[in-house]
């Protein structure tokens, strides 16, 4: 193993575990600095692939825009940012069941389709905006489309969610 991998798999860890970290806080502040550390992991696992447009775009968007728009957000609308009792166990539990079968079927999908996938660098200066972008509207844009398609409707899950009537609610 050389010392890039070595230092591809030390983020990719550390993304992990602050992801499962930001999932399983009671604190919402904590949840969203932990959000921090998982956002900046993969900002460095995208610098390790040299990729380096990419890897500030989400820095300067995912961990300067979103998460500072999520702590605002927090403390604008008097939410509780401390810790949260409602958190047990019996609503934990069928949550890390479905992300469970969620990463499981994404691995095995993303193995699936690109088990035999050699990039071929060739001429390309990787990690370039021209060449991510050329990429990216060229050769992923299927991908590129479900994932906007994917995430919408994350958002509409999200409000649908936020909406539902808690027990005891009029």
């Amino acid at each position: 193993m050389t010392w890039v991998q070595a230092i591809f798999v030390l983020l990719a860890l550390v993304a992990v575990g602050s992801a499962l970290l930001v999932v399983t806080a009671v604190n919402m502040v904590h949840a969203a600095l932990w959000l921090v550390v998982a956002l900046g992991a993969v900002a460095g696992v995208y610098l390790v692939l040299a990729a380096e447009f990419v890897a500030w775009v989400q820095v300067l968007i995912y961990v300067g825009a979103v998460v500072v728009l999520l702590l605002f957000a927090l403390m604008l609308t008097r939410a509780p940012t401390g810790r949260q009792e409602d958190l047990n166990l019996r609503r934990v539990v069928p949550a890390a069941t479905v992300a469970a079968l969620v990463a499981v079927l994404l691995g095995t999908t993303v193995v699936a389709g690109f088990h035999d996938v050699r990039i071929d660098l060739g001429h390309a200066v990787v990690g370039s905006a021209e060449t991510t972008g050329t990429t990216l509207f060229t050769m992923w844009v299927l991908p590129f489309e479900v994932l906007s398609v994917l995430l919408l409707a994350a958002l509409v899950g999200a409000i649908v969610l936020s909406r539902l009537r808690t027990d005891g609610d009029d």
